[in-house]
């Protein structure tokens, strides 16, 4: 059971990280511009196990029950999605991007991990995956089994933020062209304009 349990949580919680969202084209990024990317993993892996726990204690019925708050929270997302398209298109006009990085100050280091909060929180999707639909799938299990598969769909996040920003370095020969980091940040700022659009009109 224990087993049967993990796997079921380490598979669906693969099918719902993996897919392509704007906190992973952040942490994409940040692999590429290899700034700060431990922090930033960090941040995606601690927030996804909190909500994950969330989900599993029995959170997702509040969730739901408060439908208010994700109405709010689509507003928000749309509002800072928006806000670093802009930014990704004043990259790409300026050329600004680039393979070093930014700064390793703790101001810079900061500014990252808020932006990084930012994609992971301010979308409303986060908690209708992880904290209600893990939350629902884990009470198919009984006992130690409730926890396997939070175990389960936590190890799919550790693995996958892991190889996200530190594997992001395979790409790094093409994107030692400036003409690919502007290409990059567009078609970023066309993406994150587009989740944007949709969280404002289905919220």
């Amino acid at each position: 059971m224990f087993s049967s349990a993990y796997l079921a949580g380490l598979g669906t919680g693969a099918g719902l990280i993996v897919a392509i969202g704007a906190q992973n084209a952040f942490v994409l990024r940040q692999g590429l511009q290899r700034n700060h990317v431990g922090a930033v993993v960090l941040v995606c892996i601690l927030a996804d196990i909190c909500l994950i726990l969330l989900g599993v204690t029995g959170m997702g019925l509040a969730v739901q029950q408060h439908p208010g708050l994700l109405q709010w929270l689509c507003y928000a997302g749309a509002m800072f999605l928006a806000a670093y398209a802009v930014l990704a298109l004043w990259r790409a006009w300026r050329g600004e991007s680039g393979l070093q990085p930014v700064d390793d100050g703790a101001g810079s280091r900061g500014r990252v991990v808020l932006a990084c909060l930012g994609f992971t929180l301010l979308n409303p999707h986060v908690y209708l995956d992880t904290v209600v639909l893990l939350g629902s799938l884990s009470t198919q299990y009984d006992g130690d089994g409730h926890w396997a598969f939070a175990a389960g769909a936590s190890t799919a996040s550790v693995l996958w933020f892991l190889s996200l920003g530190y594997g992001a370095r395979v790409l790094l020969p093409v994107f030692r062209s400036p003409v690919a980091w502007r290409a990059f940040d567009v078609a970023v700022a066309a993406f994150m304009l587009t989740l944007a659009l949709l969280l404002l009109v289905h919220r």
